[in-house]
């Protein structure tokens, strides 16, 4: 019996994302191409593989059996790759990165020009991708490394106690009260903020949190006017006089100067942006040679970041 080892991503692609269409387009393949495969397959073994008598697609005991040695192939695969990487001097290929606009804007950008001059041959293709989702393709392996963010309160809870995934810290972005510069009044310290408007994040992304943790550390309940989640929409209706927000430093950099008042009020917290890779099969917690020379430029961005984020606020 001889087995297609191409058919047999396929038919690990469908056991480990559930359908034939979120597996079409992880494989960037239409539906129908991954079902012609799945039926060659069959034919190949001689035996059912997919249960196709349910609404949903569901494996059968030996398509269970099959898709647990494909993923064994694809492991080994993916081990023999990295190793390979390690006898040429010149590295090379894809690498698919999940990430989100602050982030694109002014950590990758900067570092992949770096990365072409170094690494010609290597391949960046990114993703905006957030949160959970972004997990969840690494996970998956639909991206190789995705950037992330949490409050550092929080860090190491979350991401970090996830034994599947690996977390390399890039930069430590610390969190800024904007307010509308015409206020007669700009708070000046945290109790100036009990009775203020805020335009606020969802609880369960960073600045959110950090606007909750702040009002527990402080005793008041902030009066959330606004729920945004991204933050040139936030920086917007701050400027407008809508009420005061929460967002790291790096959201800042492309605001014009007066357009929104950068309070004093000190030990408001910060985000902590890491690099998030899986655990390969040595469990090493190293990453592969090609997204180790992505994450030393990503942290070669964020020094220089670090240098004229320091600048500006010294000036200021």
């Amino acid at each position: 019996m001889d087995i297609d080892p191409r058919r047999l991503r396929v038919l690990h692609e469908v056991a480990r994302r559930g359908g034939v269409m979120r597996a079409a387009e992880a494989l960037h393949l239409t539906a129908s191409a991954v079902s012609q495969q799945l039926a060659l397959l069959e034919r190949e073994v001689g035996l059912s593989l997919i249960d196709r008598s349910q609404r949903r697609v569901a494996l059968t005991p030996a398509g269970r059996v099959l898709a647990g040695y494909a993923e064994r192939v694809e492991e080994e695969l993916g081990e023999a790759r990295r190793e390979l990487i390690r006898f040429t001097e010149r590295l090379a290929g894809p690498v698919a990165i999940a990430a989100f606009p602050t982030v694109i804007r002014h950590l990758l950008v900067p570092a992949l020009g770096r990365l072409a001059e170094r690494h010609p041959q290597i391949t960046p293709r990114i993703q905006e991708l957030y949160g959970a989702p972004a997990l969840r393709e690494l996970r998956l392996g639909g991206v190789d490394l995705a950037l992330t963010e949490q409050d550092a309160d929080k860090a190491g809870k979350t991401v970090a106690a996830q034994q599947s995934i690996v977390s390399h810290p890039l930069y430590v972005d610390e969190y800024r009260i904007v307010a509308p510069p015409g206020w007669a009044e700009v708070p000046r310290e945290v109790a100036d903020l009990a009775g203020v408007p805020w335009i606020a994040g969802p609880p369960d992304q960073a600045c959110g949190h950090a606007l909750e943790r702040l009002a527990a550390l402080h005793g008041f309940t902030p009066r959330r006017v606004h729920m945004i989640q991204e933050f040139p929409p936030t920086l917007a209706l701050v400027a407008a006089g809508h009420g005061v927000a929460i967002v790291p430093s790096l959201a800042l950099l492309d605001v014009p100067d007066g357009e929104v008042v950068v309070t004093g009020i000190t030990n408001v917290g910060a985000r902590k942006l890491d690099a998030v890779t899986r655990l390969s099969r040595t469990r090493s917690g190293e990453p592969d040679p090609v997204q180790a020379v992505v994450i030393a430029a990503l942290r070669d961005a964020a020094e220089e970041l670090s240098g004229r984020l320091g600048a500006r606020w010294n000036a200021s």
